[in-house]
């Protein structure tokens, strides 16, 4: 609203100055056009002046023109200085042809110090004023000629006064006006409870810092933060102590951040930060940084935590780095601090994409399916919120049991690439089966088995990553032959999904689902020690229970994907 006025009123201050260049005109017509028709140097010199007047009018009026077409050009307060100088000199050019100390046209200065204070403020008004009242007294003291009082003088001395008065007047209600949308606009962009600005200006700064980061060839990243168990705390607490809580994180993030950065409550418990000129890494140590302060700081009662303290999470990504658009470097940020959350919370996340990786791996001509294969994760994603963070815990622990196992490099890829393609499949499975918060009947979990089978026909058509579909179909096989789609048993099931399988499983028995409640690690570790030799490969639940058991392994190099 405050733009859109602005530009009105210089709209119609544009049309009130195309109006002083007529005023102008008419009166160096009256004064020297009429009374030169004698004398044909004076009369060329003016009409060579009015042919200057009209084409200054003319560029001035195109000028203003395109300005107010171009959203790129805008009259920076040097502009409109000078342009305010030179109408005070045409003015001043226009009173001294009109009698000088004699004329009656001085009160033109007026219009100009009325423009100048209503566009620029009080302190330029009243310099505008300044000028405009030297010019009158100049008049005075140098065009009367005669030895008599100069009988104007001290009627230009009331109208000078009237010049400070009038800049003095409209500056002060420009300023309070000027005060008064400050007020709004502070309200309207900043949490009332934190003092942080809000969502709605987020979204205003990263759209402006992300055309400012392409301009400049800069990166720009982003932090987003969750407090950790933050209904709980105010459960417990009562809300008042959760709004203090907010407050001093609030604090916190104004401290530890700089001043380009851009602080925000999104939401809730949830923050994010806007770190202009800033690559990955950086914003990494920030977010560490932040997290480790926080850690650090005692809450009241934070010993009641699930964790024993009141901790974050932090979800971190980059443009250009890593993502193309602004609303893709939100979704990753906040897709990295959704793996934060389901990962012992209290940690820093970045995001990586796996399909780059793939995208890197595969032949030019399987690059559309590969996209495509995203796009049907996504799908899977919106239809069962488990399946997503399900797929992220079992590529992450994937990863560490490659390198537990020290697996070769393609070995590797192809055990990430299985596991977090594995659930694909169930692209075919209704919704309704999905999410039933209820044992599935005998015919709805025939359906659900037959994921393994459709995941291997979707990504079959890809060549490049056809290694994986032996993964992603026997990835439910039990190692005593009674499991599916094919019943194989032993070695006969490939070594990379039996691996996939003991960490497909341990995950399931651990997670909440709408008809059971998951298991403690400890009962999930026991039922692996139990199902050891008859549904797993009981080497691979060894190492596996062994990684588990060492909490400085849980979490570690993961990435987001």
């Amino acid at each position: 609203m405050d733009n859109d006025n602005k530009k009105e009123i210089n709209n119609i201050l544009s049309i009130i100055k195309l109006c002083f260049l007529l005023f102008a005109g008419f009166i160096i017509y009256k004064y020297k056009i009429i009374n030169t028709e004698n004398d044909p140097y004076q009369t060329t010199l003016l009409i060579t002046g009015a042919v200057g007047c009209i084409v200054l009018l003319c560029t001035y009026f195109l000028w203003d023109l395109w300005e107010n077409k171009s959203a790129k050009f805008v009259k920076n307060r040097w502009f409109l200085l000078g342009e305010n100088l030179f109408f005070v000199l045409l003015f001043t050019f226009v009173i001294y042809i009109s009698g000088a100390a004699e004329s009656i046209y001085k009160f033109l200065f007026l219009l100009v110090i009325i423009s100048s204070t209503i566009q620029m403020g009080m302190r330029n008004g009243l310099l505008i004023s300044l000028a405009s009242s030297v010019v009158i007294v100049s008049l005075d003291i140098l065009t009367y000629t005669h030895q008599s009082i100069n009988p104007y003088f001290e009627d230009d001395l009331v109208l000078i006064g009237i010049f400070f008065l009038v800049s003095w007047t409209l500056g002060y209600f420009v300023k309070v006006n000027d005060q008064y949308i400050e007020q709004l606009e502070y309200g309207i962009n900043t949490d009332n409870l934190t003092g942080l600005y809000n969502h709605r200006y987020f979204s205003k700064m990263l759209k402006l810092k992300t055309e400012q980061a392409v301009e400049n060839k800069q990166p720009l990243s982003l932090i987003f933060l969750d407090i950790d168990y933050f209904k709980n705390y105010n459960d417990l607490n009562g809300h008042q102590k959760g709004d203090q809580v907010l407050k001093t994180i609030a604090d916190i993030l104004k401290e530890q951040t700089r001043k380009d950065d851009v602080a925000v409550r999104y939401g809730g418990e949830e923050f994010v930060i806007i770190l202009p000129e800033t690559g990955e890494d950086y914003a990494v140590k920030i977010g560490e940084r932040i997290r480790q302060k926080i850690e650090q700081t005692y809450f009241e009662n934070q010993q009641l935590q699930p964790n024993g303290n009141l901790t974050i999470s932090i979800g971190v990504s980059s443009f250009p780095e890593r993502v193309k658009s602004a609303d893709q470097l939100v979704k990753n940020a906040d897709d990295a601090l959704y793996r934060a959350k389901i990962f012992n919370r209290n940690r820093v996340e970045t995001y990586t994409s796996i399909f780059d990786e793939l995208k890197s791996n595969v032949e030019d001509e399987d690059t559309k399916l590969i996209t495509s294969i995203k796009t049907l994760i996504m799908v899977i994603n919106v239809k069962d919120r488990y399946t997503y963070a399900h797929t992220e815990r079992v590529v992450m622990n994937c990863q560490m049991m490659a390198e537990e196992l020290n697996l070769a490099e393609d070995e590797k890829k192809k055990l990430i690439y299985a596991a977090y393609l594995h659930d694909i499949g169930k692209i075919d499975i209704p919704k309704t089966i999905l999410n039933k918060d209820i044992t599935l009947e005998s015919e709805e979990w025939e359906i659900l088995k037959q994921h393994p089978v459709k995941g291997a026909e979707i990504i079959g058509p890809v060549e490049s990553i056809s290694d994986v579909i032996p993964l992603i179909k026997h990835h439910h096989e039990r190692y005593d032959g009674n499991g599916y789609p094919d019943g194989l048993s032993g070695d006969d099931i490939p070594y990379l999904a039996r691996i996939l399988t003991v960490v497909d499983c341990f995950d399931a028995m651990t997670t909440d689902r709408p008809y059971k409640t998951g298991r403690s690690f400890g009962e999930a570790i026991e039922e692996l020690k139990r199902c050891s030799n008859s549904q797993f490969d009981p080497k691979i639940v060894d190492t596996f229970i062994n990684l588990l058991q060492n909490p400085n392994n849980l979490g570690k190099n993961s990435k987001v994907v």
